[in-house]
């Protein structure tokens, strides 16, 4: 009979020997790829886990579980699936044994931990270029003082959220005069294809006042990246930047996950106490890569062939944004959001007005006549304009509005010679400010308008 230190010593041996085996994991078969989808027999993981697709004489594929039906899992793909074929391994991720302590270098390869995915996030990102599985893309060596972080993250509830009361110095006049943006807001840019979004995001990325600038490319031309970093956001602005670029390229769940991963990044500066600028481009791409993985999987298309899904996700990232809890830091976010054909009733275009805290429409008939940046004062709101600027420029900003939309609507008049002088009051105040209005709403890229005087040319137009 064993004494209880004997026991003890015993139960400590198979509880060391259990810590350090691995858990049985099972193993399923590939046994059907149709267009995106990957359908695989025998394999039973949540959705949202990771698995690897193993294959003789190919490296292993990463996929992600996005359904499944029955005993059958739908898997997306995060890179090329040339060379599989039928009775392939579909083995689930293992877990990691620990994270890499502080100043450590980050490992290339992704973690997974608890089947969710988690990517490397700290200090050591600003001023890099990653995609959206987390490695460099600009050959600066590895990343250093990061974390392996999980993408997904609970909610904040509402009633702890700080409100927005605080104005936000974007450093372009029309916005600061007439679209003040407040601390924590969530915007839209409302765009069609070459009005100069990007120029103006990268107006915003080299002025803002904000401790961390996290970029989101998603989506986009690969030239763009590379012309923006450099050409836009400039070295100056990249130095508190953290560019994620997933291209248009990528698979649609590779857009997806660098649309969450630049979100992510944003909530880890947040939660530090850190003031954060959110640039992404853009919400439509993101909406129509979750459109090509529902269709695959064969949701119902809704909306112009957007399924419902569509619409329920665009929520869930933006609220992810905004203000944290008392005394820690916030999220501005600027979304670009395209309008196929410059259409204002597209669907998404449509769905994002709704929950967002307000947008700014770039107009083509002004970026056509070289008025930049080309933002339509008109169609534009900042919703949260009320609580964080002064009465004197709240009124301001209103008269100088009367004051063009009654220029706008006589233009045609004006440019017949039907009008004349000395019949309407108001339209000839119009018509005589109309330069000064001009001149407020315009200015060079290259330019930063301060917040102070925005407002102080604000009041002396609308005086």
């Amino acid at each position: 009979m064993r004494s209880p230190q004997r026991w003890e010593a015993f139960l400590a041996d198979m509880e060391n020997q259990a810590a350090q085996s691995e858990p049985l994991e099972t193993v399923g078969t590939l046994v059907r790829v149709a267009g995106l989808v990957l359908e695989a027999a025998g394999v039973r993981v949540p959705v949202g886990s990771i698995c690897e697709i193993r294959s003789a004489g190919l490296p292993a594929v990463l996929a992600e579980v996005v359904g499944f039906s029955a005993d059958r899992a739908y898997l997306m793909p995060t890179g090329p699936v040339h060379g599989l074929a039928a009775g392939a391994q579909v083995v689930p991720r293992p877990l990691p044994v620990t994270p890499p302590r502080f100043g450590e270098p980050a490992e290339t390869m992704v973690r997974i931990q608890g089947r969710g995915l988690h990517l490397p996030i700290g200090a050591g990102l600003l001023g890099r270029v990653v995609d959206a599985h987390g490695e460099p893309m600009d050959r600066q060596g590895p990343l250093q003082h990061v974390t392996h972080e999980s993408l997904s993250r609970p909610p904040i509830n509402a009633m702890d959220r700080d409100p927005i009361r605080q104005p936000l110095d974007t450093g372009v006049r029309a916005i600061n005069a007439l679209l003040t943006v407040g601390r924590g807001q969530r915007i839209g840019l409302f765009a069609g294809t070459g009005v100069g979004k990007s120029v103006l995001l990268g107006m915003m990325a080299r002025y803002t006042q904000a401790d961390v600038i996290v970029v989101g490319l998603i989506g986009e031309r690969g030239r763009e990246v590379k012309e923006f970093i450099e050409d836009i956001l400039g070295e100056q602005g990249r130095k508190r930047s953290v560019v994620v670029a997933a291209p248009a390229d990528a698979p649609p769940l590779v857009r997806m996950q660098g649309a969450n991963y630049a979100t992510a990044i944003a909530e880890h500066f947040r939660d530090q106490g850190l003031d954060v600028l959110l640039l992404m481009d853009s919400l439509t791409r993101y909406a129509m890569a979750q459109r090509e993985i529902a269709l695959a999987i064969g949701e119902p298309p809704a909306t112009r062939g957007y399924p419902p899904s569509c619409f329920a996700r665009l929520p869930q990232l933006v609220e992810r944004s905004g203000n944290g809890l008392h005394g820690q830091g916030s999220i501005t976010a600027f979304y670009t959001v395209l309008s196929e054909g410059d259409d204002p009733q597209d669907p998404i275009a449509d769905a994002a007005r709704g929950i967002l805290d307000g947008h700014i429409v770039l107009s083509r008939e002004l970026a056509e006549s070289g008025h930049f940046p080309a933002i339509d004062v008109e169609r534009s709101i900042s919703r949260v304009m009320t609580s964080v600027a002064p009465k004197e420029q709240i009124h301001a900003a209103r008269r100088v509005r009367q004051m063009l939309a009654k220029y706008n609507k006589a233009r045609d008049l004006i440019q017949l010679g039907a009008y004349a002088p000395g019949h309407d009051t108001e339209l000839d105040i119009a018509v005589q400010t109309q330069p000064q209005i001009t001149a407020l709403l315009q200015q060079d890229m290259l330019e930063r308008a301060p917040m102070d005087e925005c407002r102080r040319r604000l009041m002396a137009l609308a005086a």
